[in-house]
């Protein structure tokens, strides 16, 4: 008994779908499937506070609650979409150290004036300290008469 041509392309297109890499990431990835819902959860939250009443540009301004939970469906968003595109999420433990260096670097020339002084004088040469003399003469005031 041959297929129908309906149940033909739903075989093909099931057959298309399970050879799909993005699929089979999806389907055997707990972690991948569960910040996705955690994403379509705090979107749908997000949404329900939105629909107070008040118009959705109130509740976006100044619903603090609304704004976490569209941060938490970004951020989750976020990580689904490298977890789904095979990214590390660690990432290096070098370049993190590098980066922490380097703000403690800035924060300390922010913040010691001794050390910001060494540093301009290391980079451009120390300071001439110097007096300065007025070279014009200065005239006397007239004295008053009484």
């Amino acid at each position: 008994m041959a297929r129908s041509t309906r149940t033909q392309r739903a075989w093909e297109a099931g057959k298309s779908a399970s050879e799909n890499p993005y699929v089979r990431r999806l389907v055997e990835d707990d972690e991948l499937r569960q910040n996705i819902r955690t994403a379509f959860d705090s979107a749908r939250k997000a949404y329900g506070r939105m629909q107070n009443g008040k118009g959705p540009a109130k509740a976006l301004f100044d619903d603090k609650k609304v704004q976490k939970e569209l941060q938490n469906a970004a951020k989750s968003l976020r990580t689904a979409s490298d977890q789904l595109r095979g990214k590390s999420s660690g990432g290096s433990p070098w370049g993190k150290l590098l980066l922490v260096g380097i703000v403690g670097m800035v924060l300390a020339l922010v913040l010691s004036e001794d050390l910001r002084k060494a540093v301009l004088d290391k980079l451009f040469g120390a300071e001439e300290e110097f007096e300065y003399t007025s070279t014009t003469a200065t005239v006397p005031e007239p004295q008053a008469t009484e």
